[in-house]
């Protein structure tokens, strides 16, 4: 049978609107990127080494890349994965502001 074990506490967090996606922030600092250069989709996706359709389906946040791609595509931009990761994370927590309750909940595990 399986019991609940109290981890510990938390505030209460209430989220007005829906997180976004990595996915969809990421093509938004990677499109913001490109325009920033002044690039087509055309010339930043051939110094990636990636097809143009390819590079705005990741802009329009609809493909999920891999780590091999995203390192291109930032490299391509003249910025490191580092940085790209980075500033989405920024961005991120910006997008998403986390309003705390007064009131605090447990968190709770299963252990079987």
């Amino acid at each position: 049978m399986t019991e609940i074990v109290r981890l510990h506490a938390v505030p209460d967090h209430t989220i007005t609107d829906p997180e976004p996606l990595w996915r969809e922030v990421l093509g938004q600092r990677l499109r913001a990127l490109r325009a920033r250069r002044g690039e087509t989709l055309t010339e930043t996706a051939d110094r990636a080494g990636i097809s143009p359709q390819y590079l705005s389906e990741i802009e329009r946040g609809l493909k999920d890349p891999s780590s091999e791609v995203l390192a291109a595509v930032a490299g391509a931009l003249g910025a490191t994965l580092i940085d790209l990761t980075a500033q989405v994370t920024v961005d991120l927590r910006i997008s998403q502001p986390i309003h705390t309750s007064q009131a605090s909940n447990q968190v709770m595990a299963l252990a079987a």
